[in-house]
């Protein structure tokens, strides 16, 4: 998987797309000041074409539910 930060030009240190049934799944990792270790782990949504989760800002400790919504 590529993915990318725009915001920043964080860096991102992995990315990594499984499936598990018939979820798609995201996992990515920050490797940057101010994000060292922050994490997004995601599941694909076909219904609303989002992909829902979890990121965890590592500095902080601190879990936020996020949602990325394709641009078209």
């Amino acid at each position: 998987m590529d993915a990318g930060y725009s915001i920043d030009s964080i860096h991102v240190a992995k990315a990594e797309a499984s499936r598990d049934g018939d979820a798609t799944k995201a996992f990515i990792e920050l490797r940057d000041v101010n994000y060292p270790g922050s994490t997004y782990t995601l599941t694909y949504d076909p219904s609303s074409d989002q992909l829902k989760g979890i990121y965890y800002q590592a500095v902080e400790k601190q879990r936020f539910p996020v949602a990325f919504v394709r641009m078209k």
